[in-house]
């Protein structure tokens, strides 16, 4: 697997070439490319351990949905105002995202204090699994450049095209 350095330097190099091949995705039948992608998806996720990266937690800030804050602040045993006032804010979207990164809930051994209670974005991340990926192709690319599964499966994909 590739180190967060070398993801962001490949998606980096391949940037134009990966663009150019997206746009090649957008015209697929739909279900065929869910099938393609879920297919990449399965076998790059068999041979993966997140941990070894996390990546996505270290550097990416999720969007925290109010359900999301209820479900943390019910794990934390605090008041779900106490948790967006502790750890949160609204960023220029107007979404909540954690005041700073990394995720204040990784451990050194990247490990999630709070994985069973995690985020919605973070339980769907890096959203290569998910049904209608034609509606996430833009930020797949965004995610090439963070995680080294996704630049995996991207050129998984390349190759059976």
């Amino acid at each position: 697997m590739l180190t967060p350095e070398e993801t962001y330097t490949q998606a980096l190099a391949r940037k134009a070439e990966n663009r150019t091949f997206f746009k090649k995705l957008a015209r697929m039948d739909r279900n065929k490319l869910d099938k393609l992608v879920h297919d990449a998806h399965d076998e790059v996720f068999e041979k993966t351990d997140c941990l070894e990266c996390a990546n996505c937690c270290r550097s990416l800030g999720p969007r925290i949905t109010d359900a999301d804050v209820g479900r943390i602040a019910s794990a934390l045993k605090i008041k779900p105002a106490q948790l967006v006032s502790d750890l949160l804010h609204r960023d220029e979207d107007g979404d909540l995202v954690f005041n700073s990164m990394p995720c204040p809930f990784i451990d050194s051994e990247n490990y999630c204090s709070i994985y069973e209670n995690r985020p919605r974005a973070c339980r769907e991340y890096p959203h290569t699994d998910r049904r209608r990926f034609y509606q996430v192709l833009e930020i797949t690319l965004k995610n090439s450049f963070t995680c080294p599964a996704v630049m995996e499966i991207i050129e998984m994909l390349k190759l059976r095209l």
